[in-house]
């Protein structure tokens, strides 16, 4: 069942705008966009796009969800955003979670996060304890920055739409708008910035600017491959040293010269 055109009527009347207000803003005619509103034709992607971005709701929402009776607030509020977060759901209209593998990783950092058929290509899983009301999605992991993670993890982020609920100390998946995709532990540093930090002392913490980020993702559990290994021991701990050593003498003979 697709609810697009009393969706169309529930959010023109929570704007108390008219028709004709709604028609014109749209740049559709007030005749087309009627026939929308009373369901005796369908939008075409085209149109379907420019509500969207008028109402800043996803195509997906507006299809196949009653708005009536789900709450979505503010659905995107990061700074310079994209306005939409392309989403799957099940045939209950119950969100699904989406695995982004090693493979599609390039794709979605490079802007898939934004596309429709990017997104629903994708495997996707059922959690059963993951509350339904928020959004997940499954990002894999590289390198050994945040231990007992490796590239053998998989992070199962829940989706954060306002910079305001990023909590200090915790750990975020990011994307970038530079297309990276990190997972570190964010702290704030300065009214428009967030330090970024490795649980592993080896890497250096860095800065990113809020208008820099596309999505954030806080860590809700995670997918592993193997066992994580006992504690490290006197030795392991000694070679995370050395290495952070030749790591410090490397960038003191990068300033000296």
């Amino acid at each position: 069942m697709l609810y697009i055109s009393s969706n169309l009527r529930s959010l023109r009347s929570k704007r108390n705008l008219s028709q004709l207000a709604v028609s014109d803003a749209m740049k559709f005619g007030l005749d087309q966009y009627k026939k929308y509103e009373y369901g005796k034709n369908t939008p075409p992607a085209e149109s379907l796009l420019v509500i969207s971005r008028f109402y800043h709701i996803s195509i997906d929402l507006l299809l196949t969800v009653d708005l009536e009776k789900v709450s979505i607030g503010d659905l995107v509020t990061l700074e310079n955003n994209r306005i939409v977060l392309p989403i799957t759901v099940d045939c209950n209209g119950n969100n699904l979670v989406e695995v982004v593998t090693q493979k599609a990783k390039a794709g979605y950092a490079a802007g898939g996060y934004t596309d429709f058929s990017f997104i629903s290509e994708l495997d996707h899983i059922s959690l059963p304890w993951l509350d339904k009301n928020e959004k997940h999605r499954v990002f894999p992991l590289d390198g050994d920055s945040m231990p007992p993670h490796n590239d053998k993890s998989s992070i199962i982020g829940k989706y954060i739409d306002k910079l305001g609920d990023v909590v200090d100390g915790k750990t975020y998946i990011i994307i970038t708008k530079n297309n990276e995709m990190v997972y570190k532990r964010l702290n704030r540093n300065g009214k428009n910035t967030f330090s970024l930090t490795s649980d592993n002392s080896f890497y250096n913490s860095y800065e990113i600017n809020f208008s820099d980020i596309a999505e954030i993702w806080e860590y809700a559990g995670s997918l592993e491959r193997e066992q994580f290994k006992p504690e490290t021991n006197d030795i392991n701990n000694l070679t995370m040293v050395i290495k952070k050593i030749e790591r410090d003498m490397v960038e003191i003979k990068a300033k000296m010269a």
